[in-house]
């Protein structure tokens, strides 16, 4: 769970809410402290400004008793609503913050939200022709964009995201999969008035606004390589490494020992799988007893990962929102999902206020995810988003 000196605690740390308006786009941002879930909606619903908005993002510390904070929400709010539990919050005035709760509220005639809810990752997975999609008419991939949040315990995120992918041919699609503070025991999505386990939402926006998404990660190959040569796919466990224990070699691989393992050395040394010609980053979730790994990604047998060489986040973050900008006129959001473990990074290089003076130069609103998405693919370490202009 994250620390108390990680929390906002303090329910007038957003007095006044950052607001983009023109007559395209209306976008107004609140963030709240307060601990009682139903004073914490209704705290949030006065900061923003628009009563009914088109749409409402919002990222909650799994530390609300989200049986009282998912009615509070459809109380307040009639709008569709993209909202999950977090391994944290961020914001551009605060940077990485936790304990609260973030939202934005968009407003726009250009802006047409289709809600999709899946209330069952497991038998999603499973089906052939899922009736959630059945009746998704067809979309102009140059019009519309998707959004996905779904329970970041699933371990079904990789087959879930390919189906979407597919049936939506070619729409931009970017997501996250929530989180519990590293606590490892429930993530959630908000529908309906509720927090649901094994559960996605995706919202399939249409829109003349521009738009631009967007995938960015930090790390280079290196020239060290780690072949899987036993794993089991579905639990995302992996007992041996080049034919030895996985911990200890992995330990050997990044230059460590077997008990210096933990949290912030994973997110300083994860590996890469070349997917298309492209790296894309897999990330190690735990140490297990009997000195296995556990992966935030599928791993299976034969894969050759390629330990990761860092760059700078920093400087990388503040390239991509630079180049956002210049794409999308009228820059009224940022929406990211940024992996928990780029949260651990920086705070292990002491960079967390570097970040915070990047992002308070946008309008930035996110969360510390479990996995990212990026069309049809689940990633790690990484930062998938979209920008909405107007």
């Amino acid at each position: 769970m994250l620390s108390p000196a990680d929390r906002t605690g303090n329910p007038a740390a957003a007095e006044t809410p950052t607001r983009h308006a023109t007559g395209r786009l209306h976008v107004s941002f609140g963030e709240t402290g307060e601990p009682d879930a139903a004073r914490a909606v209704a705290d949030l619903a006065a900061r923003l400004s628009k009563p009914d908005p088109t749409l409402l993002v919002l990222f909650a510390s799994p530390d609300y008793d989200l049986p009282a904070l998912g009615p509070a929400i459809a109380a307040h709010f009639a709008c569709p609503v993209l909202a999950c539990t977090t391994a944290g919050e961020i914001t551009a005035t605060g940077g990485y913050v936790g304990g609260g709760i973030v939202a934005a509220a968009i407003s726009s005639p250009e802006l047409v939200v289709h809600t999709v809810f899946i209330d069952s990752l497991a038998r999603f997975a499973t089906d052939v022709d899922p009736a959630q999609l059945r009746n998704l008419p067809a979309f102009d991939p140059a019009r519309s964009f998707a959004l996905l949040l779904l329970d970041g315990l699933s371990m079904r995120e990789e087959v879930v995201v390919a189906k979407l992918h597919a049936r939506l041919k070619g729409v931009p699609l970017v997501g996250g999969s929530a989180g519990d503070g590293l606590a490892f025991r429930r993530t959630a999505v908000y529908h309906g008035g509720e927090f649901h386990e094994d559960a996605a939402i995706l919202l399939v926006c249409e829109t003349t606004l521009p738009f631009h998404p967007f995938r960015i990660q930090h790390f280079e190959p290196s020239g060290e390589k780690l072949v899987i040569t036993e794993a089991d796919g579905p639990t995302r466990t992996v007992s041996e490494i080049n034919g030895l224990p996985a911990a200890a070699e992995y330990a050997r691989a990044v230059g460590l020992t077997l008990g210096e393992l933990e949290p912030q050395v994973f997110a300083a040394h994860p590996v890469m799988l070349r997917i298309g010609g492209e790296y894309f980053v897999r990330s190690i979730q735990k140490v297990n007893p009997d000195g296995s790994l556990t992966f935030f990604c599928a791993i299976d047998n034969g894969l050759v990962l390629t330990v990761a060489r860092p760059g700078n986040l920093v400087e990388n973050l503040r390239e991509l929102l630079a180049e956002v900008e210049s794409r999308v006129p009228n820059l009224g959001l940022v929406l990211g999902c940024d992996c928990i473990l780029r949260r651990l990074e920086t705070e292990r290089r002491g960079e967390s206020s570097l970040v915070r003076d990047v992002l308070k130069a946008y309008p930035f609103i996110g969360f510390s995810s479990y996995g990212e998405q990026f069309n049809g693919i689940h990633v790690n370490h990484t930062l998938t988003g979209l920008a909405l202009g107007g």
